[in-house]
């Protein structure tokens, strides 16, 4: 069954987190003002504590799991893929303009943009490892060579959707609050997460090629994800006032996720 098919439950798979940014995005034509300060700072705990346990139990035991034929030394290919998934978002954090919510300078090389396109570049970069560890989980899954199945794969999508629905309306509200019509906060909601689906049809395209590669792969969207989370989502979560609800947000979300990949996988 071709993966573009429209039967095919991997598409779903694949699709599920652009869903969730989508339905976060669609908050703006039903709230009139941003989110509340503290229910977004929640939120924002909240991934942060998806994308950790999606980072763990999803992508660097899987990744130990694959290498155990180093014996003592199936830990190497999660260490360095993990190292090098940091250092791409770092290099990307460097190299793309790009805005965070809550920000008055830009990050990056000095650019003419608009503000608000460099707010959706922000969560774009967020949402590349994301879109990456998807596509790897699925592709580790067909090539079958490990332990990765179709539920475990399905289970880290699930989480990566749950988890865009806060980000999709974090980036739309604002935007309306900035001038922009519904109609196009939600647009440039939707463009942020479009790369997730993308990149994890790519990666599962290449599948047949990766093999070896795997455990490194599945470490290095790990990496990354890690990187957004204690570079943005922690530091934005616990900023003063009331900085407890961050912690319990990412206490939910942490819980969840493992529940899902340990249920499901």
């Amino acid at each position: 069954m071709p993966i573009v098919s429209w039967d095919n439950p991997l598409l779903l798979g694949l699709l599920l987190p652009l869903v969730g940014t989508a339905l976060g995005s669609g908050c703006v034509f039903f709230l009139k003002n941003q989110i509340h300060p503290l229910v977004q700072k929640a939120l924002l705990g909240f991934a942060s504590g998806v994308m950790v346990a999606a980072s763990v139990w999803s992508l660097l035991i899987p990744a130990m799991d694959e290498a155990r034929a180093l014996g003592r030394l199936a830990f190497l290919p999660a260490a360095v893929g993990l190292l090098l998934g940091m250092a791409f978002l770092l290099a990307m954090d460097r190299l793309v303009p790009h805005l965070h919510l809550g920000s008055q300078e830009a990050e990056g090389p000095k650019s003419n943009l608009k503000r608000r396109t460099m707010l959706v570049l922000a969560v774009t970069l967020h949402n590349i490892p994301e879109g990456m560890a998807v596509g790897v989980v699925f592709a580790g899954m067909l090539t079958g060579e490990g332990e990765i199945t179709f539920a475990g794969a399905f289970a880290l999508s699930i989480g990566i959707a749950i988890q865009n629905f806060p980000e999709g309306a974090i980036i739309s509200l604002p935007l309306k609050s900035e001038g922009a019509s519904r109609g196009r906060a939600f647009l440039y909601g939707l463009l942020s997460g479009v790369v997730e689906p993308a990149g994890a049809l790519l990666t599962i395209l290449l599948a047949s090629r990766i093999i070896p590669a795997l455990p490194y792969l599945l470490s290095f969207a790990a990496g990354a994800m890690l990187y957004v989370v204690v570079e943005e989502l922690i530091p934005e979560a616990s900023e003063e006032p009331h900085s407890n609800l961050g912690t319990i947000g990412f206490s939910l979300g942490f819980i969840l996720m493992m529940i899902l990949d340990v249920a499901l996988g």
